[in-house]
This record gives structure tokens, sequence and C-alpha cells, in this order.
């Protein structure tokens, strides 16, 4: 094994070039931080996404596919996800899955951070929405978020750039709404609508979850990397961290990892060790990182390592309208939305809630797939009557429910599959509880009960859908007792002082709506906190 770089360690080593590592990195390199981020893939190559090109609907998932047991590109780890309801989506390069998200842009409710006060179930966080607050207004900036301001159902918020036109969709389920008496607003996303920095305006192509051709969302490859380098962040790309190295006293010393260029086995050094490598990353370095017999793996002493995993199960609901709408034009993921239904209501049967964004079904060739239309797609006799009776003429809504912990929904190590680099792969045990069936069919009656007031004339439900695990949250929970969290309320370890977690995998509750908000304004805090107590940071003398 080589010592990498000589003999340079970083103020910081970062693990993964995602939104929460990138975003950590920009601002500890503002403050003179050395710092490092190790990244398993390459930056995406935007030659090979043809949005602008008819066979875009026919070659996209060749490069950018959401599945990545599917996919198999070089940087992927294969997961074993037999026994989980839910399929795992992400992206594995400099951008993380900014690449592929929707961009649909949220914070959570201030009632989503007292989960246990208000409902009596799961937990508390260790801050408040006032405690985040700030750091949201900051990363909206950043984002290049545009929409309206001042959502009834959320604290107000100013939105830097102005919202998408609404077009006749939506205009139609506003008018649904407002004779219902139901929450409706404006879709907030992390879309240029304007130039903006370094985005260019949005052209609408609908392409966002395969890259975006145009360079108009805020994928952090676009939005943060550029400012870090000049910043002196060292990025090292095809960098596969195996584990993470401790010393006699329990430190983080760094990390090993595989260089993917040459093969070579390599020790990196560093002073403090941020894991930026999502719900399902995190948690795999921290179990493969254990001493020698150690098989509850790193910073475990909890045993919450791994567990309680949240995946925000998703179900559809479409309808079918005389009318026409150009619903292949993008944003892809959100020209509208409604928090109706996002908080607990009596006499249900569940807790919690769900968010609804209204999207369109896109272009022909998805008229023929399973999403969003369950079921098995359309194909046989009927083909060409069903592609006109879809196209240009449906829309639906994607329901995103409230994901509550459980210890039994988990990552763990599998015994027998590996990695290309020889690294022990992910096992997902994930299974819907009643709550979540419950909560899911519950919205889904309330959403077709929108459609047809917006004038459907047919509804088509699916219940969980599979390939929809985009937010893959809470397997190193944090809290403030070391018995019952990972880390603390800033993402420092309990058990190991110099590392740190700063993606989503620190939630301990999910919301219901896209977390990639929250999760970079949590990154952005936890940085701070750490520049703040540098003077007081524990380091192992191994890696000085």
């Amino acid at each position: 094994m080589s010592q990498s770089n000589g003999n340079k360690t970083p103020d910081v080593l970062i693990i993964g070039a995602g939104p929460s590592g990138a975003v950590a990195a920009k601002r500890l390199a503002e403050e003179g931080f050395s710092v490092m981020c190790l990244e398993q893939g390459t930056y995406p190559d935007y030659t090979v996404i043809k949005s602008m090109e008819p066979e875009f609907e026919l070659t996209k998932d060749a490069h950018y596919g959401w599945y990545p047991n599917r996919r198999k590109a070089p940087s992927d780890y294969p997961i074993n996800d037999e026994e989980s309801d839910v399929a795992p989506l992400m992206w594995n390069g400099v951008g993380g899955s900014s690449m592929l998200y929707a961009a649909a842009w949220h914070r959570l409710k201030p009632s989503d951070f007292r989960v246990r006060t208000v409902d009596g179930i799961a937990d508390d966080w260790p801050f408040s929405y006032e405690d985040l607050a700030p750091y949201y207004d900051r990363t909206d900036v950043d984002f290049s978020v545009s929409g309206v301001a001042g959502d009834t159902c959320s604290p107000h918020f100013e939105v830097p750039l102005p919202p998408f036109p609404l077009g006749d969709m939506e205009r139609r389920f506003a008018a649904a709404h407002d004779r219902l008496g139901w929450h409706w607003w404006p879709g907030t996303n992390a879309i240029a609508t304007v130039k903006n920095g370094v985005l260019e305006p949005c052209v609408r192509r609908g392409s966002c979850l395969w890259g975006c051709f145009d360079g108009a969302k805020a994928s952090v490859d676009r939005t943060h990397w550029p400012i870090n380098r000049k910043l002196g962040v060292e990025l090292v790309q095809n960098a596969r961290v195996l584990r993470i190295e401790t010393d006699r006293q329990g430190l983080a010393t760094g990390v090993t990892y595989v260089d993917r260029t040459t093969g070579e086995t390599k020790f990196q050094s560093a002073s403090a060790v941020v894991l930026a490598a999502n719900g399902i990353g995190t948690p795999r370095i921290l179990l493969n990182s254990g001493r020698s017999g150690a098989a509850e793996g790193l910073a475990n002493s909890s045993g919450l390592v791994g567990k309680r995993l949240m995946m925000h199960p998703y179900g559809t609901v479409v309808g079918l309208f005389d009318e026409f709408f150009e619903g292949w034009q993008g944003p892809y993921g959100q020209r509208a939305y409604s928090l109706e239904f996002s908080e607990t209501r009596p006499d249900v049967g569940f807790l919690r809630g769900a968010k609804w964004q209204l999207m369109g079904t896109g272009g022909p060739l998805n008229t023929t797939g399973s999403f969003p239309w369950g079921g098995a797609g359309n194909w046989g006799k009927d083909f060409h009557k069903e592609v006109r009776r879809r196209f240009g003429h449906s829309a639906y809504w994607a329901i995103i429910a409230e994901d509550l912990p459980d210890e039994a929904n988990m990552v763990t190590l599998d015994p027998d599959l590996k990695d290309s680099d020889g690294m022990p792969a992910p096992k997902l045990i994930y299974r819907a509880s009643e709550n979540t069936r419950r909560l899911l069919d519950y919205n889904q009656q309330k959403a077709m009960e929108s459609m047809r007031e917006a004038g459907a004339y047919e509804t088509i439900v699916a219940p969980i859908v599979r390939e929809t695990g985009w937010h893959l949250l809470g397997t190193t929970v944090m809290g403030n007792d070391p018995e019952r969290s990972v880390v603390d309320g800033f993402g420092r370890s309990h058990d190991v002082p110099n590392l740190f977690v700063f993606d989503g995998s620190v939630m301990p509750t999910s919301g219901s709506v896209n977390p990639t908000g929250t999760v970079a304004a949590m990154a952005l805090r936890s940085a701070e906190a750490l520049i703040a107590n540098a003077r007081d940071q524990k380091v192992s003398l191994s890696a000085a």
C-alpha cells in the first residue's frame, strides 16, 4: 500500500463529491482550510446526453439511468436489494445524485423537527427549524432556487429567482384545488429560470432526471466544484474509499482507498474525515471500517449505524383528460405541489403525511412504459390507441410518503456480494410499514378526487413504485444521546471525535418533501460548526 499525495495531510478529507460534500468543501476552503475530496466516480460527460435530439427518449437511460444495478457504470457498486420494497437510485460521480435529481426544492416544516413532541413517535431533532433557517436562506441562493415566496403551508422565505410560468395543466389543478379548498403552490425548483451565475435559463426540455444538457439545473458539478477547485480544494476522482483508519486512541488517521485508475490501494492521511456518501454509501464505509474481529464497524457503539433506513415510498395517480397539455415540457419534477395532507390528521388510521407534486407524463415513448402508469407497460393490439390516449392528454400527482424510522429497515454488508474492488456490497432490508401503506392509500384516494375535480375522465393508480428510492436517509442518525444516536447535531461522531457525517443519513425523521435543500443547509451548518471549533478539534498524531 502506498501513501497518497506524498506526505500531504489535509485539514479535512471529504468522502463524496455530491451536494453535502460540495457545500462543506466550499465553506471550509473559504475559511482557509486545506480540503481534499475523494470521489469514486468522475465528472459527468454531457456530450452523451442528447436531450436536444429526437432519439433522446431512446438513449437517455444508457448513460444516466437512475438505477445503479441496471446502469452498471464503472463507478457504481452492486446493491443487494432483494429484501427491499424500494430500489435505491443514485449517481456515483462528481455532482453525486444532483446529476439525476428533479431539483424539486423544499424546506422541512417546523413540525418535521418535532415529530416526537407533536405525534408521540420517532424522535425530535437536536435542533429546530429556526436554527436551520439561516442556512436554508444561504443555500437557496447558492442553488439558484426559483419559485414563488410565501407558501402558506411553509415558513415564509424569499425565493431568489422568478418562477416558471403556470401552464394550462397547472392552472387547471390550481382552480380545482381552490374549489376543493385544498393547498397548492407553484413549484420551487433548483433550476434557473433566468441566467444566474454559471447557470443558463431553462429551456424546458423536461430532461432533468437524466442530467441537464443546457446547464440550467443546479447540480453541484456546475454550481460548486468549479468554485471549490479555484479555492484550492483538491478533488481526487476514481478514488473508492474502502475504510476509515483509526489509531490506538480511536481517532481517525485517514482512509484507505483504491485508485481506480491504476488499481493501486493507497492510504490518505487527514486531520479530520467527513463522510458525504449518502444513506447507503456512508454506513457501508463505517461498517467496513471496524477493527479486526469487530463486526459492528466504526463509530457504532450505539448499534445504529445502517439502521433506521428511510426511502420515502412513492406512489402515483395519473389522470387522463380530453384536453391537450404539453406534458413533456420541463421542469420535469415539479410544476406545482400540494402540502394539504402533509400533517397528521385525526381519525385516518395513520400518522404523518405526504407531499404531492404535479408532473407531466413525458414524451411519446414514456406513454409505453410502466412509470408512472403502473403495470407492465403499454404494449399489444391497442398500442397506438393507448399512446394517442395518453400522450399530451395526461398528468400525474407523484405522492411522496413521509417515512418513519424503523430499526428493522437497514443497510448491512452482504456476506457474499462484492464490488469490482473487492469491497463488500451493501445489502438493503426495507419493508414499507402498515402506517406507510395506509398513508399512501389515503393520499391516492384524495389525489383521485383532485384529478376528477380537475376534469380527468379516468384515473390510473400505481401504489408503491419500486424504482423510486432517490431519497436515502437516516442510517447514521443524529441526536444528543450517544446511546441512541451515531452523531451529534453537527454531524460529529460520538465515538470518533474527528469523524463527521454531513449527508442525509443523519436525519432522525424524513419529512414528506424532497430532502436535498435540507441536506445542503445541514452541511453548511455543520461545516461552520467544524470551523468554529477547529481550535479545540482532537486530531490523531498519526495523521499530523
